[in-house]
């Protein structure tokens, strides 16, 4: 009998929400059973030893470098240690704020199929003996529903933690803080470190930006791959199908662009990518430069540094591009720019959204067949993407 995908998907959610009852009571217990043998807050030294757990991909981590920028500032004797997963290595190897990057393969994070029900579990203390080696006096918890990186650092032994006040996570720290869900996430990070450090600070874009620096070699690489002036990058992939355009979008819109500014064109993105790039490129007039699957993390961002303009989906790519201080037309769905959108500087990214009453529903598992787009983003035309496009433009000549 076929299913209804609506229907499998509903009966998916009910699944996993008794799953998550169920972990639920058995945290509690664990933190019930637990708490004697994990020692209290305490009151921080002038050269304290924090730890930042983030296990997220790209733009989340992007996201969290003004937090580490502030507790750098707040806290400027810290030994500060970030631990994220190994796809996030070099992101942030290249913070200037950070002593030392320690990396954790993440379950539910590295994409891949767990071995065993029990990995996870089995993985989670291994790290914290791990953890408690290197005596932190403090730890913050970024993602507001990651439960094992609060139960991580509870069972490191860790005597100050700091995440978001969740059900899941509450048991297990020592400061929960309010989980706003209209506040940007880098706003909600900077929050932490407020908790943590008592530093009262100015939560703007302009006073903490996304930071990542490409090295010079990868400029220089960047200068030979685009150049002369006048190149738009466009990035038409995401994490998710949710987030998908139409390729037939993304032609109209290049070809609008080329026609009226005489731009050149490089289509990027990663390896999942390049079937998508290639079919635009196949409906431009002038043929763009396709780099999707063939950049590093940091040439990419070199690539957008040369860009007048960089337009794309909501994506990672599209948070390194703002962090280069480029242009940028970020193409929203599902997701809600208020908490996701461009962290840069004002009046230089704009969000494109449909306006329907639904939007944003902050729903990525949509049941898609091959080839469709959600309603939110096929409600967006072509004509009101190069209209926020002729304006960025336009902007920067007057500028």
């Amino acid at each position: 009998m076929k299913v209804n995908a609506a229907c499998q998907q509903a009966a998916d959610r009910s699944r996993r929400g008794r799953t998550e009852r169920v972990r639920l009571v058995l945290l509690r217990v664990l933190a019930g059973v637990s708490r004697p043998f994990v020692p209290g807050p305490r009151p921080l030294g002038p050269a304290p030893r924090l730890l930042v757990i983030r296990p997220d991909h790209l733009g989340d981590l992007l996201f969290a470098t003004p937090a580490l920028q502030a507790l750098r500032e707040s806290l400027p004797a810290a030994h500060i240690t970030a631990l994220v997963g190994p796809w996030g290595q070099d992101i942030m190897a290249r913070n200037p704020h950070l002593d030392t990057v320690r990396t954790c393969a993440f379950p539910w994070f590295d994409r891949r199929p767990r071995p065993s029900l029990l990995a996870p579990y089995r993985l989670l203390w291994r790290e914290a003996a791990a953890l408690r080696t290197m005596r932190f006096d403090a730890a913050l918890n970024l993602r507001p529903d990651f439960w094992w990186g609060a139960v991580l650092a509870y069972l490191a032994h860790i005597p100050v933690r700091l995440g978001y006040d969740v059900p899941a996570c509450r048991p297990f720290l020592t400061t929960a803080v309010p989980l706003s869900k209209t506040n940007h996430d880098a706003e909600r990070n900077l929050t932490l470190v407020t908790a943590l450090t008592g530093a009262a600070m100015d939560q703007t874009r302009e006073r903490w930006g996304l930071i990542f620096e490409p090295a010079e070699e990868e400029r220089s690489w960047a200068a030979r791959t685009l150049p002369g002036a006048g190149w738009l990058a466009v990035v038409p992939g995401a994490g998710t199908r949710a987030k998908q355009w139409t390729s037939t979008g993304w032609a109209q819109v290049i070809n609008a662009l080329t026609r009226t500014w005489g731009l050149q064109t490089v289509l990027v993105g990663g390896p999942a990518e390049v079937d998508v790039c290639r079919a635009i490129a196949g409906q431009v007039a002038d043929p763009p430069l396709v780099l999707a699957g063939e950049t590093t993390l940091g040439q990419l961002a070199a690539l957008f540094g040369r860009c007048r303009l960089v337009v794309g989906i909501d994506s990672g790519p599209l948070n390194l591009a703002v962090a280069q201080g480029v242009p940028t037309v970020h193409l929203f769905g599902p997701a809600d720019p208020a908490q996701f959108g461009p962290w840069g500087q004002a009046g230089r990214h704009v969000v494109v959204q449909a306006p329907l009453p639904c939007v944003p529903c902050r729903k990525l598992d949509w049941p898609l067949a091959e080839g469709e787009v959600t309603p939110c983003l096929a409600a967006i035309a072509p004509a009101d993407v190069v209209a926020a496009a002729d304006r960025l433009l336009g902007e920067s000549l007057s500028g």
